[in-house]
C-alpha cells in the first residue's frame, strides 16, 4: 500500500485549496485535521497536525489535510472565521464523498480546534453528526457564545505550559460542558509539543 499523502485541490468557497489526501481503501473511518492560526504562520505542514494525521493513519483511518484560504497555494484571503469553517466543510464534504457512509473524525489544533469545533456542530444541526472530535490546545475562546456538537466523542488535550492558549481559559472551557467529554492534560508541555509528539499520539491512538 502507498504510504505517502497525494497533493491534489479541492474545490472550496473562495477558490482551490490546496490539501493532501492520505487513501485508504479499507478504511475504519475518514479524518479531517484542521491546522493553526494562519495569520501566525499555521499550515497544513505544521508538526501537530502532521503527528495527528500519521496518528490516524496508523489507527486505520482515511485522511484529509488541507490549507485553508490565503495560505500556501489555497486561494482567497484569510478570515480567521466562519470562512475557514466553509472551507473545513468543502474539505470534508469532498472527503466523504470519497468514503460514504464511513464515519467521520475532526481534529483540530489550536485555531483549528476552533473551525473543528464549528464544523462538527454544522454537520450535526445538518443531520450529519461526527463521530469524534478531538481539539488540541484549542483557541476556545473564539467559541464563545457558538454552538457546539451534542453528539459523538469528545476529547480536549490541552498542555499544561501552554505559552499560547491560557491553559486555565480550557479548563474553565471545559467545566462549562454539560456534554460527556474528556480532557487530557499533558504535563511540562508547551502550545506546540516541543519533544511530547510521541506523548500526544499515545493519547490520541486509542481514542480513535
Amino acid at each position: 500500500m502507498l504510504m505517502r499523502e497525494q497533493s491534489l485541490f479541492l474545490d472550496g468557497p473562495s477558490g482551490g485549496l490546496e490539501a493532501l489526501h492520505f487513501e485508504t481503501p479499507q478504511a475504519v473511518g475518514a479524518a479531517l485535521v484542521c491546522h493553526p492560526n494562519p495569520v501566525q504562520g499555521g499550515t497544513m505542514l505544521n508538526k501537530v497536525v502532521s503527528t495527528l494525521q500519521r496518528t490516524a493513519r496508523d489507527a486505520g483511518y482515511a485522511t484529509l489535510r488541507f490549507n485553508y484560504r490565503g495560505v500556501g497555494r489555497s486561494a482567497g484571503s484569510h478570515d480567521m472565521g466562519d470562512g475557514e469553517v466553509d472551507d473545513a466543510e468543502a474539505a470534508v464534504r469532498w472527503l466523504m464523498a470519497q468514503y460514504p457512509g464511513l464515519p467521520v473524525t475532526l481534529m483540530g489544533f489550536s485555531f483549528g480546534g476552533f473551525v473543528a469545533a464549528s464544523l462538527a456542530a454544522r454537520l450535526e444541526a445538518a443531520g450529519e453528526p461526527v463521530e469524534r472530535l478531538f481539539m488540541v490546545a484549542p483557541a476556545v475562546h473564539r467559541l464563545e457564545g457558538k454552538p457546539l456538537p451534542a453528539e459523538g466523542s469528545l476529547t480536549i488535550i490541552q498542555p499544561e505550559a501552554d505559552e499560547v492558549v491560557d491553559p486555565q481559559t480550557v479548563h474553565a472551557f471545559s467545566a462549562s460542558l454539560s456534554r460527556s467529554h474528556e480532557l487530557l492534560k499533558v504535563a511540562e508541555c508547551g502550545h506546540f509539543f516541543h519533544g511530547k509528539l510521541v506523548e500526544l499520539k499515545e493519547l490520541v491512538l486509542p481514542r480513535l
